[in-house]
């Protein structure tokens, strides 16, 4: 990627990717120029994707491109923002050669015009090392509207989007291919970030985070952020059809919700508005499920039917 084949790389692939957007400056300057509008503010999200980390090294470049660009909206759908445009840091390895790179670029095209937005700059390099793709994605939202971590209350309830445990399963199939766990392929494939639902819940979530390294751990978030503590009823998660067969066969509720990757919106609200949530997982055909409560205190607590607490090996996933 050094030389004249770097720079022909962006003229050639790149730049066909900010569509002409004015913001990109057609890729030929060091940054981009973005106008704020009137009564917006910028919601910015970065995230990077390591191979064998993030995604599998066996993985396609369409699925490293859809998880890229797609648990970095899961961000901006957590804040309740519009996305607007992207930029990518991608450090290239000498082992893949030019057609990976070529249809890593259609497939983030295909995904860029999926959820409409469009690259405004951005570094390409090469590297000894493992691919790394690095997006930080622009949004924008109403001044004052976006949705935070740290609004919960106690007395509040607990809502989750979707299922829960289908990106661990999806994971494990696709690290062993023709399993029973292929229906949750998809989910870590292609995950789909809640945009419409996040704009939706301006106005009526206190909190909301997007669960991306296990609902547990991400509860937590929330719990610290808002300095109070968060109760989940572990026996209310919705899991999907494949994850109970799985449970069935002797998998663990722990690791499901310590799994991440699923991309569904944590949120709490006041327990007035019970109505009002269920009335909006109605109009977007979305499964939103009450799971728990906010209390005084901190931290989470899992707790099964009987009052128990549950003791999961772990909350989610870390880094460190």
């Amino acid at each position: 990627m050094a030389g004249d084949g770097e720079f022909e790389f962006i003229r050639t692939r790149l730049l066909p990717l900010t569509e002409g957007d004015a913001a990109a400056l057609g890729l030929a300057d060091d940054a981009a120029l973005l106008q704020a509008e009137p009564g917006q503010e910028t919601v910015l999200a970065c995230d990077s994707l390591v191979a064998g980390v993030h995604f599998l090294d066996s993985d396609t470049p369409a699925v490293v491109a859809a998880r890229a660009l797609r648990s970095n909206l899961s961000d901006l759908a957590a804040m309740g923002a519009r996305p607007r445009g992207y930029l990518s840091a991608i450090a290239w390895p000498e082992a893949l050669d030019a057609a990976w790179r070529e249809a890593f670029v259609r497939a983030l095209h295909r995904e860029q015009s999926r959820y409409g937005l469009v690259l405004i700059g951005g570094d390409t390099t090469s590297t000894p090392g493992p691919l790394t793709v690095t997006l930080t994605l622009v949004g924008q939202i109403e001044t004052g509207t976006a949705l935070r971590r740290s609004g919960a209350r106690p007395g509040e309830d607990v809502w989750v989007s979707g299922m829960i445990g289908d990106g661990l399963l999806g994971l494990l199939s696709a690290r062993k291919a023709g399993t029973e766990l292929a229906g949750a392929l998809e989910r870590y494939q292609a995950p789909d970030p809640r945009l419409e639902l996040g704009l939706a819940l301006r106005g009526l979530a206190s909190a909301a985070i997007d669960v991306s390294d296990g609902l547990l751990a991400d509860a937590g978030h929330i719990a610290a952020a808002s300095a109070c503590s968060l109760t989940v009823d572990v026996d209310t998660v919705p899991v999907s059809p494949t994850a109970r067969d799985w449970l069935e066969s002797g998998g663990a509720l722990d690791a499901l919700l310590a799994g991440g990757d699923d991309y569904e919106l944590l949120f709490t609200a006041p327990a007035g508005c019970r109505e009002r949530v269920a009335a909006l997982g109605l109009s977007l055909d979305t499964n939103l499920t009450r799971i728990g409560s906010v209390m005084a205190g901190e931290g989470v607590l899992a707790r099964w039917g009987d009052g128990s607490l549950m003791q999961p090996r772990k909350s989610g996933f870390t880094h460190f």
